[in-house]
């Protein structure tokens, strides 16, 4: 018998904490901001009204976004992403709302703002430190899920082990049962073939969960174990054996009634398809028009070092192998490539000019592409596109290197501030891009632009 403790009884009141937290927050951040703008005057009746029904929109729009439920072992940057885009949305009714009422002129921005970014940032604060706090409890032994895993082959060893070097995830490893033993198991769990197993799970009334983490080729077996457990309570989940797999964005969904396994799937898709573009296009659009002296000063030099057009136009492989005319401030005379063909650009070629290859080392070349973000050709974040003469010669001898065109290409990405661009290893470079794709988030992007900033302009590989 294992003593259930306070919280794991009590996680219905935990989650309940956790809404009159955020209302708490929602509201303390609310009237700071107000005060801080209004040097602390008394709360005028329009505001009072705005305040008690962004009460009830906090309410209702941090129910629909699913935020009230148990993130045990789920990565915080989900969490991170589903908390700013139910704050958002909550801001996005209220400035709507004020829009048709025609009563947006009596509000504060700087109220607004203020309330939206601080009141956010003390949102996630406050989640970071219940992680906190409840990861400790965890790897001391407290708040912990008991659970029994009955595996097979490769698949149950490689369960086993991960949640056993995990004692943060809160789960505990009650019985490990499979026909070929392992030694990774904990010394306190009951370990046995798996029939033993299904007969000792009638016995245990304190087990909170059974894993099956068996192949998918083995469905016989695992109908045979689901025949034996029918009458059980206790929740089961089955972990296949797709750990040999590339996967991206893989997860589960229902199509016409059916349960659909997505292995690979663009994470660009309905409101992630929607925000990727909005960040696209009002971070091109005011990129462009910050650097729009600078894009003057290098087309005249361009101009006057050596004849040609300013822009260089070559066509590149974007999202699902799309073609599209990427643009770059011309480097090197014209056709340089007539005689010779594509070429893949090496360190310590001459093929630029002097003010072409100065261009290329600060990255300088590369500005003429926020035009192609805006266009929609492209994004800011993203793989680095390719031609397609190398994209055939790369796609059967580099693994998964297909799977890189599932987002827009982008001008910078996570392979190239982690220093995996020019003539470097090809691998790392997908393995990078791949990363990018199946961990997408817009606080991803922006951590990728501000490192673009502060490293990624100058950069020996640039050439």
């Amino acid at each position: 018998m294992y003593p259930r403790g306070y919280l794991r009884e009590h996680s219905s009141l935990l989650l309940w904490l956790m809404r009159l937290l955020d209302l708490l927050v929602s509201l303390t951040f609310c009237f700071i901001a107000y005060y801080l703008v209004f040097r602390f005057k008394p709360l005028l009746p329009h505001y009072q009204v705005a305040v008690l029904f962004s009460v009830l929109v906090v309410v209702l729009i941090f129910h629909l976004f699913d935020l009230y439920r148990t993130w045990r072992g789920v990565d915080y940057i989900q969490e991170v992403g589903a908390v700013i885009m139910a704050w958002t949305t909550v801001f996005a009714i209220l400035a709507f709302l004020s829009v048709i009422t025609k009563t947006s002129a009596d509000f504060s921005r700087a109220w607004l703002v203020m309330w939206y970014t601080f009141g956010g940032l003390a949102l996630l604060l406050i989640r970071f430190l219940l992680r906190y706090i409840l990861r400790r409890m965890r790897a001391q032994g407290f708040n912990l899920r008991h659970i029994v895993i009955i595996g097979s082959g490769d698949i149950g060893t490689h369960v086993l082990e991960t949640i056993t070097q995990a004692p943060e995830s809160g789960f505990h490893i009650n019985s490990y049962f499979s026909d070929q033993p392992s030694a990774s198991a904990p010394e306190n769990a009951k370990v046995g073939q798996i029939n033993d197993g299904l007969a000792y799970l009638q016995q245990q009334p304190d087990i909170d969960q059974i894993w099956l983490a068996m192949p998918l080729s083995d469905s016989d077996r695992i109908q045979q174990v689901l025949d034996t457990l029918k009458n059980t309570t206790v929740d089961i989940r089955l972990i296949p054996d797709l750990f040999g797999f590339r996967l991206i964005n893989h997860s589960i969904s229902t199509i016409a009634g059916m349960s659909v396994i997505n292995l690979s799937v663009t994470p660009m898709d309905g409101i992630n398809k929607w925000m990727k573009a909005v960040e696209d296009k009002m971070l091109s659009f005011l990129i462009l028009l910050l650097i729009s002296p600078l894009l003057l000063v290098i087309a005249v030099l361009i101009k006057l070092s050596s004849p040609g057009p300013i822009l260089f136009r070559q066509n590149r492989l974007s999202w699902n192998g799309r073609e599209f005319a990427m643009l770059k401030f011309r480097t090197m005379p014209v056709d340089t490539e007539a005689d010779s063909g594509p070429v893949w650009a090496t360190s310590g070629e001459n093929r630029a000019t002097p003010l072409g290859a100065f261009l290329r080392r600060t990255s300088l070349d590369e500005l003429p592409q926020f035009w192609n973000v805006l266009k929609g050709d492209m994004s800011i974040v993203g793989p680095r596109p390719e031609r397609k003469v190398f994209v055939e010669q790369f796609a059967d001898d580099i693994p998964s290197y297909m799977q890189k065109h599932m987002v827009k290409a982008g001008i910078t990405g996570w392979a190239q501030v982690n220093g995996w661009r020019g003539d470097t290893d090809l691998k790392k470079r997908i393995e990078h891009d791949l990363y990018y794709i199946d961990n997408w988030s817009l606080w991803l992007d922006l951590k990728i632009i501000l490192m673009t900033v502060f490293k990624g302009f100058v950069h020996k590989n640039a050439y």
